[in-house]
């Protein structure tokens, strides 16, 4: 595992649901709150550095090396998305079809590891 590397983080409240260590993160719809991203599609731009329940303060990486948790196989150098709890998967959009994306996957692993991540949010669309 290449390990963590912090270039930026900021802190928001958990919005309507608790927040997991590790796990993608995307806006709540109120500004300054955060919740689990849980589609591909989901603006996902950051990725919690600890646990916060509903209200309470959560620091979340927006730029350089997180540790994430995987949600399946997932190799060195693929781009990464998320799950629908918020752990990171291979981005494998269908022709057409766009996904958002954390980062690139800077450590391989499987379902249930802590992995690192390069985090630079995007969107890509398959072909």
């Amino acid at each position: 595992m290449s390990g963590a590397t912090y270039l930026l983080d900021k802190e928001y409240e958990a919005g309507a649901s608790a927040v997991t260590k590790y796990r993608i993160v995307k806006r709540d719809t109120a500004d300054g709150l955060v919740i689990i991203a849980a589609a591909v599609g989901d603006a996902m731009f950051g990725v919690a550095q600890h646990g916060a329940a509903i209200g309470a303060r959560v620091r979340a990486r927006l730029a350089g090396i997180s540790e994430v948790e995987l949600g399946g196989t997932v190799t060195q150098g693929e781009l990464v998305t998320s799950d629908a709890t918020g752990r990171a998967v291979a981005a494998a959009p269908t022709i057409g079809v766009n996904n958002r994306i954390i980062g690139v996957a800077m450590s391989s692993g499987v379902v249930g590891d802590i992995a690192s991540v390069l985090v630079a949010p995007g969107q890509i669309q398959g072909s």
